[in-house]
């Protein structure tokens, strides 16, 4: 009794998920007319971009900064300048104009009785051309 009753319900969820089908497919949506100013770009599995580039850093200091067209990200360890470049153009595809980079030795801490420390990470601050910017604040 259970494998019939199973049998017909799945059925009953394809009909219906091909009603749902043929419902979408007869609506038509009028085309935009705004421009869109967003850059798509195609990464491959082989692109390194994301490896490089770990997450934006997003503090007051770095908040200000963005006035200027400076952006912090905090990056791997083993990247350099020129990876960053890169990385920064694949992603936003915008062209920085410098890249400065810095290593972070983390902080002394106590919590309690017990002494730790933060970690280390390694900081790239990105100067971007007059004119151009992108949007790190969405998703955080």
């Amino acid at each position: 009794m259970g494998l019939i009753s199973n049998f017909l319900h799945r059925k009953q969820k394809k009909e219906q998920l091909s009603k749902i089908g043929e419902k979408s497919a007869s609506v038509v949506v009028a085309p935009s007319t705004e421009k869109k100013t967003e850059h798509k770009v195609k990464l491959t599995d082989k692109s390194l971009a994301f490896k490089v580039l770990v997450k934006p850093l997003v503090t007051e200091k770095s908040a200000i900064a963005e006035h200027g067209n400076k952006y912090s990200f905090v990056v791997a360890k083993s990247a350099n300048k020129n990876q960053i470049k890169t990385a920064i153009e694949e992603i936003y595809g915008v062209k920085p104009l410098q890249v400065n980079v810095a290593n972070i030795e983390g902080r002394r801490v106590r919590f309690g009785r017990t002494i730790g420390k933060r970690n280390d990470y390694k900081k790239a601050i990105i100067t971007l051309p007059a004119g151009k910017s992108i949007d790190i604040h969405t998703g955080v």
